[in-house]
């Protein structure tokens, strides 16, 4: 019997995500969090096979933190990471973490419980990168980053500050990001970047 822990900060989902789980009988939910914050201490008490964890969670506590956390201290506790959101770092982020495998939440209930399973005997699953306006244009890490402070109303003096550049490389990005993605202007590709979720301003990385 796979015991689960479900953290989501949306009740429906994670009430329905607990109805679908534990009706399987290879699995069982031992908890259901709304607060990423609360995991670790959650994995101590009730002792999980695998805990399915949204990036975003009551609070604005990070998933992707709160797996890092997890994998840190029981590395055999297994940890598929889910979301709604196709923010261009999030594949990158989550491996980075130590997470066991990563999902989308528009994937179906069957497809989902398929994945715990593949999961739980020892496969990894990482979708590539979603691909659009922004996440497909080959950005390099550093491009991404000062396209994430420009969401966050940045100047060019402050992200050349926070980058430890000139503000004339930062200029020369800009165009090469520019020239990659199509837009016009930095600040037209902010707001799409946000509004499309390709960006979400201060994520934590």
């Amino acid at each position: 019997m796979h015991r689960i822990i479900v953290i989501d900060d949306q009740a429906m989902l994670r009430d329905s995500l607990r109805v679908a789980i534990s009706l399987q009988q290879d699995m069982e939910v031992v908890a259901t969090l709304s607060d990423a914050a609360l995991a670790l201490d959650a994995v101590e008490e009730t002792s999980p096979d695998l805990v399915l964890m949204d990036v975003f969670t009551e609070g604005g506590h990070s998933g992707i933190v709160a797996t890092r956390e997890i994998k840190a201290a029981h590395p055999e506790v297994r940890v598929l990471v889910m979301t709604s959101l196709p923010e261009i770092t999030f594949v990158r982020q989550v491996r980075e973490a130590g997470a066991d495998g990563f999902v989308y939440k528009d994937i179906s209930a069957t497809d989902l419980l398929a994945i715990i399973r593949s999961t739980m005997a020892g496969y990894s699953t990482f979708p590539s990168e979603r691909t659009g306006d922004l996440s497909d244009s080959g950005l390099t890490q550093e491009e991404v980053r000062i396209v994430r402070l420009f969401c966050e109303a940045k100047s060019r003096r402050e992200i050349a500050q926070e980058l430890c550049l000139s503000e004339g490389t930062v200029k020369r990005r800009i165009s090469e990001i520019l020239a990659k993605t199509g837009y016009d202007s930095i600040l037209h590709l902010a707001v799409d970047a946000i509004s499309k979720g390709y960006i979400v301003p201060r994520l934590e990385e």
